[in-house]
């Protein structure tokens, strides 16, 4: 039996995407947590702690969007087209925010805050959308004739929205806990104040959307509610479950500094895998599969030599990064 290209693709975007999902996630989360953070010596060891990585953890974006439009033409063209003000948004605030991120340790003294401000805003606007994306994907599009037939404002609903609202939290949760692995002192506790009352508001946005979700249309229905499906589907959100009461014990009550950030993360991932299996085998939800959407075999063949190569490449520098940059970060004068 041959190799199934298109799910080796499915995969290679599905993990692009989780990589990009957690891995900037933190960082945009360092932006979020500016609104809980005046002191300037703090939010400069804040933005310290990401500066040697930020850059790198885009990479997973492009490589989910470039793979998308090599492997799944149908797939992109319809979803960019439907998400075409959302996520110019998310663009939008990604470069406010890098220009922001650069700028402020440029400008003088009392220019540094309308830099700080809008570090924050980028963040808040790119971690909004992606979330309202992220929304309106699993409602799914109205699709006739392999072209998009929706309005342009159809991904706005009160779906949508929550959703937007619900990745704050998570994302702000991410880099809490990223801080109480780099800082200390007086900046640490703050931190582990803040993951606590950031878990406690996610704990309360995942459990809103698990409930809702399968209510959304007739597949979703299906793939919930249905036996044997409410029994396989309800496994993975009780390993997170069990990863949030993990993650609420390890914030409250005990000073480990690593787990903290480690659990979240897998607890993420699992609400990820969740997404993930509510909409398989469909690219297009609710109803147009990977291998309707998916491009000849031939094209799949021929872009699959570039994942190898550059996979591999990107997994190699981003592991180097993060070792090469571990420990506290002490001092205010690593970026320039």
């Amino acid at each position: 039996m041959g190799l199934d290209l298109v799910t080796v693709w499915t995969l290679v975007i599905g993990f692009g995407l989780m990589m990009y999902v957690l891995l900037d996630g933190f960082d945009l989360g360092i932006g979020l947590l500016f609104l809980g953070v005046r002191n300037k010596h703090d939010r400069d060891i804040m933005v310290n702690s990401v500066a040697p990585v930020w850059d790198g953890n885009e990479t997973w974006l492009v490589l989910g969007g470039a793979g998308l439009m090599a492997a799944f033409p149908l797939a992109y063209s319809v979803i960019l087209e439907a998400l075409y003000i959302p996520l110019l948004a998310m663009l939008f605030g990604l470069i406010l925010r890098g220009v922001a991120f650069e700028f402020r340790f440029k400008a003088i003294p009392k220019h540094q805050g309308v830099w700080d401000i809008l570090f924050c805003v980028g963040s808040l606007l790119a971690t909004f959308f992606q979330g309202a994306s992220m929304g309106a994907v699993i409602q799914g599009f109205a699709v006739e004739n392999s072209q998009y037939e929706g309005g342009t404002w159809d991904w706005l609903n009160w779906f949508s929205i929550l959703t937007g609202f619900s990745l704050l939290p998570a994302y702000a949760l991410l880099g809490s806990t990223w801080l109480l692995i780099k800082t200390e002192g007086d900046l640490y506790k703050k931190m582990r104040h803040y993951s606590h009352h950031l878990l406690v508001w996610l704990g309360y946005a995942m459990t809103a959307i698990l409930l809702i979700t399968p209510f959304l249309n007739d597949a979703l229905r299906e793939r919930w509610l249905t036996l044997p499906n409410f029994f396989y589907m309800g496994f993975v959100p009780m390993l997170g479950l069990m990863l949030y009461t993990w993650v609420y014990y390890v914030i409250r009550f005990s000073d480990w500094e690593k787990w903290p950030f480690a659990i979240t993360l897998t607890m993420l991932g699992t609400a990820y895998f969740t997404l993930i299996t509510s909409l398989w085998p469909n690219i297009i939800p609710p109803y147009i599969t990977t291998h309707e959407a998916a491009a000849p075999e031939s094209s799949l063949r021929f872009a699959l030599w570039g994942v190898v190569i550059i996979v591999p490449v990107i997994l190699g520098y981003t592991y180097w990064s993060y070792h090469v940059f571990r420990g506290k970060v002490r001092d205010t004068e690593g970026y320039h």
